[in-house]
């Protein structure tokens, strides 16, 4: 598919961080500080967004996105609002509401499907009309995946099948498994046919992610949504590299599964979430980690297959520096309004500028 191309970057102007005090939205905070961005920082906790900001000599905003008005006028003359404060699937559509009110492009660092799929088919007319950019999944979740993934479309442009595995993930931020618990138990979706069909169980691969063959689990991923969007591929499946902790979680999903719709348990184990999960990984975890994926497409019809392979920085703070460089593109013009993913609006080739990315064909 042909990459839409941004309008000329013109200089930057007012934008924000939403769910700064959360441990992702932290990190993009200081990450925008540290490059002498000026973001204006946000959430509905005052006292802990003003103290972050304080520190890094930031404006700041308080406000809660269970009122409408509220929130349109929480982001009122901004250009863009980085969206970090999740679970998303019940937080993205007020912030989205509010930045088409407003006129703010909206991003955010979601992987969830259920976020993707209705920003993509109900509110992209919506957004061109407002002359607003709906781009989320401006994180780890998905900007190198999408990226890789119409990488290897542009390699084998007939691709009918496209298999994405992600290894090398550490430890996930309170936040994360917040969200995780939102589908636990539940099937795992897939497209087919450019279609979204919920397959039961875990389907299972093996991928070399650079040491030799090694197990994986297929998961409910942001790219089932993103990647069809970014490559026309009508198959796609993604996978998580089997760490002896995720195979547990999905062993104990399947038995949970029954209760979840229990509210009591549901929250009962919410609240074991939020106490037994940290904030998120150390800074010295996050400095001696790497995140891996590889994207394999394959033509059933001719056989012809491709393989291609992207080392990257640790998970969370690549999230900081793409979030970071997104919202500052959008800020400055560089946004085509209407529904977007990352390698739509930036091109394949976006993930290679940040730091200790490499990528290797096969």
């Amino acid at each position: 598919m042909p990459e839409i191309k941004p309008p000329e970057v013109k200089p930057s102007k007012l934008w924000m961080i939403y769910g700064a005090n959360g441990y992702t939205g932290e990190l993009a905070a200081r990450e925008a500080a540290a490059r002498g961005l000026r973001p204006v920082l946000a959430g509905r906790n005052a006292a802990a967004v003003s103290a972050l900001a304080l520190e890094l000599g930031l404006d700041s905003r308080a406000f809660s996105l269970d009122e409408p008005e509220a929130a349109r006028r929480g982001i009122e003359g901004m250009s863009a609002v980085l969206h970090c404060a999740g679970p998303f699937v019940r937080t993205s559509k007020p912030m989205v509401e509010a930045c088409l009110a407003a006129g703010a492009h909206y991003l955010d660092i979601t992987g969830e499907i259920a976020v993707f799929e209705p920003i993509l088919s109900r509110r992209g007319e919506d957004a061109r009309r407002a002359g607003v950019a709906l781009l989320p999944g401006v994180g780890f979740d998905v900007v190198p995946s999408d990226c890789l993934a119409s990488h290897v479309k542009q390699r084998l442009p007939e691709a009918t099948r496209l298999r994405l595995s992600i290894g090398g993930l550490g430890g996930v931020s309170r936040g994360t498994a917040l969200t995780m618990l939102e589908r636990v138990g539940r099937g795992t979706l897939v497209r087919r046919e450019g279609r979204l069909v919920e397959r039961a169980g875990a389907p299972r691969a093996t991928v070399d992610f650079g040491a030799g063959l090694r197990p994986a689990i297929g998961m409910s991923w942001g790219d089932v949504a993103t990647a069809w969007r970014s490559t026309g591929i009508p198959d796609i499946e993604v996978y998580f590299e089997a760490s002896p902790k995720l195979v547990r979680v999905v062993r104990w999903s399947r038995l949970l599964r029954p209760l979840l719709s229990i509210g009591l348990v549901s929250g009962f184990l919410e609240a074991q979430v939020r106490r037994r999960i940290p904030s998120g990984p150390t800074a010295e975890r996050r400095a001696r980690s790497r995140s891996v994926i590889v994207a394999e497409a394959w033509n059933d019809a001719t056989g012809a297959a491709v393989r291609s392979r992207l080392v990257t920085a640790e998970a969370y703070t690549l999230t900081a520096w793409t979030a970071v460089e997104i919202a500052k593109r959008a800020s400055s013009g560089g946004a085509v309004p209407g529904y977007q993913t990352p390698a739509t609006a930036f091109g394949a080739d976006f993930i290679l500028a940040f730091p200790g990315t490499t990528r290797d064909d096969s």
